[in-house]
């Protein structure tokens, strides 16, 4: 029951960001999935429904605590983001709470010099 409960209260928490967070070509969506063992970030433009650029821990030899995995993928994204010449985002925390591994990976993206 408390599993459901939990899993129901992020949807929630989730459904209501996404309600206020949409993202453009100019100001494309940085979206971040954090699961067990991996860490994701993806910079989507919801108007065209493309990605423009992903950063991943899966398929790689990422070595670490998560908050280090996650920081690493802050600093990845940010990249590939300045690549595709985009410096400002919208921040989608997926119903996570801001701290720990998702702020980690946010305070890396800005330190490479996204804005959010």
């Amino acid at each position: 029951m408390a599993e459901n409960k939990k899993l129901l209260n992020r949807a929630l928490r989730k459904n209501r960001v996404r309600a206020k967070v949409s993202g453009t070509a100019e100001h494309p969506r940085l979206t971040v999935t954090i699961s067990n063992l991996h860490v994701s970030a993806q910079l989507i433009d919801d108007v065209a429904g493309k990605t423009l650029a992903a950063a991943t821990t899966v398929g790689t030899k990422a070595t670490g605590t998560m908050t280090e995995k996650s920081a690493a993928i802050g600093t990845e994204i940010a990249k590939k983001a300045k690549k595709i010449k985009i410096s400002a985002v919208v921040f989608d925390r997926n119903g996570r709470q801001y701290a720990g591994r998702l702020k980690a990976l946010a305070d890396a993206a800005r330190q490479e010099g996204l804005e959010f």
